[in-house]
């Protein structure tokens, strides 16, 4: 009997609308709790996720069943209504999103970079991190496009 199989890693990244810093640290846990349910709801392993306080970055597989943006709308639909459930009643993500694959070498890597985010933006803010992002990636963008 045939089989379709599939591994696609991918690294998720968005912010808060405007880049508000909504994501208070005292539900920064259970919002993790949260999504890594909606992933593996939808057939998504997680491997590593934090939410800075206007960003989130997302290390999961991309089920083979679901394209990128449903993805990432399930993400951003359920956790924007959890958030507000939880006492942030205007919280909304940004429009849009950068998404990235990521090989099977590079996850332990991917998921570093993760787990450092603390620290790392003790020295660097998110625009400055999103702009690396698409430049690593040879990803064409138009600033007036990506912020909102």
């Amino acid at each position: 009997m045939p089989q379709s199989l599939a591994k696609v890693n991918v690294h998720i990244v968005f912010t808060t609308k405007y880049g508000e810093k909504l994501i208070r640290e005292d539900i920064r846990k259970e919002l993790h709790s949260y999504i890594i349910g909606i992933l593996s709801n939808l057939g998504a392993y997680t491997y590593e996720l934090y939410a800075n306080p206007d960003h989130i970055h997302i290390l999961c597989t991309l089920p083979r069943t679901i394209t990128m943006a449903d993805l990432v709308s399930k993400i951003k639909t359920s956790s924007s209504k959890w958030l507000k459930h939880e006492g942030i009643p205007d919280f909304f993500w940004q429009d849009g999103y950068g998404i990235f694959s990521v090989s099977s070498s590079q996850v332990a890597t991917v998921k570093k970079y993760i787990q450092n985010q603390p620290q790392h933006h003790k020295i660097g803010d998110f625009k400055d991190e999103f702009r690396l992002f698409f430049i690593k990636n040879e990803i064409e963008f138009d600033e007036r496009y990506v912020w909102d």
